[in-house]
């Protein structure tokens, strides 16, 4: 892929990357604990900022969101991702909208190649039509799931709000959970067993690539690793990737481009992957949710210095879905 390719710096960048790298376990993932985070709000503000400019990644316990709810939803995901394939497809992703089921056409623009997965995308204002209908359950516990995942990254974000000397609720109100133009996501994920993925140099469960949002939270499950991240200071030549934990009931974290114009850059959106098994791993499915807090669509992206043009959270989100699904 040629870098002319695209307007966004942050593309043009991604697409001269890809490639096996280097395995490193120099670095750390800084762990997170929010618990009683009303009296421990300033270190918790201190936590957040130190991991957020210097990795981009962190990994949060005392949450708040219970294990149990957490599990429902890995059950609803599976079962949903088990449904014969004419009623996935009768789900199916909706052109230029983060809404609904894709298989296996999600094409980084750091490898151009396929990634082995397939995944159904819920961004509320844009789920008509394509909620499974064999699964009544499934829409009204995972609305109420990911209302919650929107009120823990709103507190996140808050944190930041604070740092960058916005007003408290900047990013809820540029977020709004009720208003027509909300766009952030929640993304079920199911990457395919080997048996049925291809496989080869250059093939990835997900190509690397950075995420689209402000803040992106994902939950993993114990024993399902291959998440991978290369701080961008390290993404120049020989990349140098680190696992990240995969551990149940801990939520990770990592900075998304928006929220990187939004500090003008003091905040870090960080490289990640997700590799094949190797041969002495579990080589059967991995499943994963994601949650993206995207601004609303007409909400204006522009940091306080000023260093980015300004652009609209639609005109940007829009940029970066062309760039990653390809017909």
């Amino acid at each position: 892929m040629n870098t002319s390719d695209y307007t966004l710096e942050e593309l043009r960048f991604e697409s001269t990357l890809g490639g096996e790298g280097v395995e490193t376990n120099d670095r750390t993932v800084p762990l997170i604990d929010l618990s009683d985070f009303d009296n421990r709000r300033d270190a918790i503000v201190d936590a957040l900022w130190a991991a957020a400019t210097e990795v981009g990644f962190f990994q949060l316990t005392g949450h708040g969101l219970a294990q149990q709810d957490i599990d429902n939803a890995f059950a609803l995901s599976e079962r949903f991702f088990a449904l014969p394939e004419p009623e996935k497809a009768g789900c199916a992703l909706k052109s230029g909208l983060n809404a609904g089921w894709e298989f296996r056409t999600q094409k980084r623009p750091s490898t151009g190649t396929l990634d082995q997965k397939e995944s159904y995308q819920m961004t509320r204002p844009h789920m008509d039509g394509i909620w499974p209908a064999s699964l009544p359950e499934f829409q009204p516990q995972l609305l109420a799931f990911e209302r919650a995942c929107w009120a823990l990254g709103m507190k996140v974000l808050g944190c930041f709000a604070q740092r960058l000397g916005f007003a408290a609720d900047f990013f809820t109100e540029a977020h709004d959970w009720a208003q027509p133009d909300y766009q952030s996501t929640l993304r079920l994920l199911h990457y395919l067993p080997l048996d049925n993925a291809e496989t080869g140099p250059g093939i990835w469960r997900a190509g690397a690539h950075t995420d689209f949002d402000c803040l992106t939270m994902v939950f993993q499950r114990t024993g399902q690793g291959g998440l991978q991240l290369c701080p961008g200071k390290d993404a120049q030549g020989q990349q140098a990737w680190t696992s990240v934990p995969a551990r149940d009931g801990i939520i990770t974290c990592n900075i998304g481009d928006m929220l990187m114009r939004w500090s003008d850059d003091q905040l870090k959106s960080t490289l990640h992957r997700v590799r094949m098994p190797r041969a002495d791993e579990d080589r059967g499915a991995r499943y994963s949710m994601a949650f993206f807090c995207q601004a609303n669509r007409n909400v204006m992206i522009e940091g306080p210095q000023g260093k980015y043009p300004p652009i609209s959270a639609a005109d940007y989100l829009q940029q970066r879905i062309a760039a990653n699904f390809k017909p």
